[in-house]
């Protein structure tokens, strides 16, 4: 009997390991399954979410041109039975804005600019809307001035935490002159992992550590919430 008892103790025990090797070797399978899965979730999303964006940006871009173009060159494409290009609206779009440019940068053109602005700035609401933009299409697309040039580090919102922050121009004016004329820089401070809205403050230089880091690693490091950290032996080549 004893006998007995103790072999089926010896096949329950052996039963249990068995059924723990098993459940640790399912466990292991199914842990890398999931971390292939990951893995390729990680490699695939940003490709293809980005050419969804920009598939969807340049069927948009067509439909606009599309409508826009005259209804004899329409009825033409319809009666051949010509199929529109995929992104011929955006080659067209862009054509459209180097004239205009062209056009803008005559003498002709800057007299007509300057006409429109005249009547825009007559307007009372839409006046300080258009200045608005104005400014912001200027600041980032026009070669005589600078968006962010630098990345720099400094202690905000007390001693001892450090924030990252883009300088966008010395201070100048009424401003530098409130501080005793004192070398101050504009730094706006972005919100993660939105870096589009933030906040501008004014620092003493002095006060201030710049960073190696290019803008858009910079960017880059604050949309991941400190993720995607530069590259150190990159940095130090720089």
């Amino acid at each position: 009997m004893k006998n007995e008892k103790n072999a089926k103790k010896r096949a329950q025990h052996i039963k249990k390991i068995r059924l723990e090797r098993e459940k640790a070797v399912f466990m292991q399978v199914g842990a890398k399954i999931r971390a292939y899965l990951f893995t390729g979730i990680l490699v695939t999303a940003p490709v293809a979410i980005t050419f969804y964006m920009a598939y969807k940006f340049i069927y948009w871009i067509d439909g606009i041109v599309g409508k826009m173009m005259p209804p004899q060159v329409r009825e033409y494409f319809i009666m051949y039975d010509i199929p529109m290009i995929p992104g011929l609206g955006l080659i067209v779009l862009i054509a459209a804005l180097i004239l205009v440019g062209m056009f803008a940068a005559g003498f002709l053109g800057k007299f007509f600019m300057r006409l429109g602005e005249w009547i825009v700035y007559k307007l009372p609401v839409i006046s300080s809307v258009y200045s608005l933009l104005k400014q912001v299409f200027e600041t980032f697309f026009s070669n005589k001035t600078q968006s962010f040039n630098k990345v720099v580090m400094l202690e905000y919102p007390r001693k001892g935490i450090w924030i990252l922050g883009f300088v966008s121009s010395d201070t100048k004016g009424e401003v530098k002159q409130y501080f005793g004329g004192e070398e101050m820089l504009n730094i706006f401070i972005p919100t993660t992992p939105n870096p589009t809205s933030g906040f501008l403050i004014f620092v003493p230089k002095k006060d201030t550590v710049e960073l190696n880091m290019t803008v858009e690693e910079g960017l880059k490091f604050v949309i991941s919430c400190g993720i995607a950290e530069p590259d150190a032996e990159k940095l130090k080549k720089k």
